[in-house]
C-alpha cells in the first residue's frame, strides 16, 4: 500500500480547500490567486479568528463555522481587496458581523448549511481553557450582553490586544468613538460584575 505523507501545513489547509471546492461546485467563481490568498491567511489567522468568534458565540462548532464562512466570503470577494495586508482586518470584520448576526437572529449553526471541511481548529487551546473557569465564564457572559459596538471594542482591545487606532480603523469609526465605547463598556462591566 502506497502512503503519501502530506506536510502538516498542507493538511491544516485541507478543510478550507474543500470548502472552496464545494463553493466552486455550487457555481462560485473563485480564482487560483484568491484561493492561495485565503489558504495563506487561513494558516496564519485561522486560530486567532476562531478565538475571536468564540468570544461572541457559546458554541465552538459555531465559532469554527463562522470563521469558515468568513474565509469563503473573502475568497468570493478577494478581487475587491486592494492591499493584501488589509485582508486580516477584513476577515476580522466579517467574523464580527457574522457573530453579531448569529447572536441577533439566534441562528442555528452554519454547519447545517455546509458542513464540508469544518475543522478550523480542533485542538484544545487557551480560549477553551479560559471558558472553563466559572469566573471567566461570568466575564464572557457579561461581555456578550454589551451593546454590539461596545462588545466589539472591548473584545478587540482586551482579548485581541489591538491598539485603539487599529480598532478605529478596523471598525471604521473615530478614535474618540472607540474610547467612548470602551469607557461605557467598562462602566457596564464593572457594574454587572460587581453585583454578582
Amino acid at each position: 500500500m502506497l502512503t503519501i505523507a502530506i506536510p502538516t501545513r498542507e493538511r491544516i489547509a485541507v478543510p478550507i480547500r474543500l470548502a472552496i471546492a464545494a463553493a466552486r461546485l455550487q457555481g462560485e467563481t473563485i480564482g487560483a490567486d484568491a484561493e492561495e490568498l485565503v489558504v495563506s491567511l487561513f494558516l496564519s489567522e485561522g486560530r486567532s479568528l476562531v478565538r475571536l468568534a468564540r468570544l461572541f458565540v457559546d458554541d465552538r462548532d459555531a465559532a469554527e463555522d463562522l470563521v469558515q464562512e468568513a474565509f469563503l466570503r473573502l475568497a468570493r470577494h478577494a478581487g475587491r481587496i486592494g492591499a493584501v495586508e488589509r485582508a486580516p482586518a477584513y476577515l476580522r470584520s466579517i467574523v464580527l458581523n457574522l457573530a453579531r448576526d448569529h447572536n441577533r437572529r439566534g441562528l442555528v449553526s452554519l454547519r447545517h448549511h455546509a458542513a464540508a471541511g469544518r475543522q478550523v481548529d480542533v485542538d484544545v487551546d487557551s480560549s477553551d481553557q479560559l471558558v472553563r473557569t466559572e469566573e471567566h465564564q461570568r466575564v464572557l457572559d457579561a461581555v456578550r450582553r454589551l451593546p454590539a459596538r461596545q462588545r466589539d471594542c472591548i473584545t478587540l482591545r482586551y482579548f485581541e490586544e489591538m491598539s485603539i487606532d487599529r480598532i478605529a480603523s478596523m471598525l471604521e469609526v473615530s478614535v474618540n468613538s472607540v474610547k467612548t465605547h470602551l469607557r461605557r463598556a467598562m462602566a457596564t462591566l464593572d457594574q454587572a460584575l460587581g453585583e454578582a
